[in-house]
């Protein structure tokens, strides 16, 4: 009988132990992508909704407020008050877009936007025929 103790709590553990093992992505049915954005949203820690724009052409080569070079091909933003180098995913509210961008510049100086993108951060989630859209913007840690 305390060989069967012994064996039954042996199995229990084994079993339990396993149970407890990290799934990896492929089996949990996970993309890459979908943990990647997963992670992003548990670190957001501000929000604001609003309007964006883009830059114009030319500002391209510039330096912005931070001292950075302006480049319209880089994922980076200006916002009135978040510290330069500060992770931003922008929201197109209408189709749910998103893109990360970092914060390198200071504006939008043009009352009601909160957030002016380059070029190819705007084009990201929404294209440019449209020169001001409605977006979410969430700080990441």
């Amino acid at each position: 009988m305390v060989i069967n103790i012994k064996l039954f709590i042996t199995v229990f553990l084994s079993i339990n132990l396993l149970a407890c093992a990290p799934v990896s992505a492929e089996k949990s049915g996970k993309t890459e992508k979908t943990e990647k954005i997963e992670k992003i949203e548990k670190s957001i820690t501000h929000q604001e909704v609003g309007k964006a724009s883009f830059y114009a052409n030319k500002f391209i080569g510039r330096k912005t407020a931070s001292g950075d070079i302006f480049r319209q091909n880089a994922k980076t933003a200006a916002h009135k008050k978040l510290p330069f180098g500060t992770k931003v995913k922008v929201t197109n509210i209408k189709n749910g877009n998103s893109v990360v961008v970092t914060i390198n510049d200071r504006g939008p100086f043009v009352k009601g936007r909160i957030i002016d993108l380059s070029r190819s951060a705007f084009k990201a989630i929404n294209g440019l025929d449209a020169g001001v859209i409605k977006v979410r913007i969430e700080v990441i840690k």
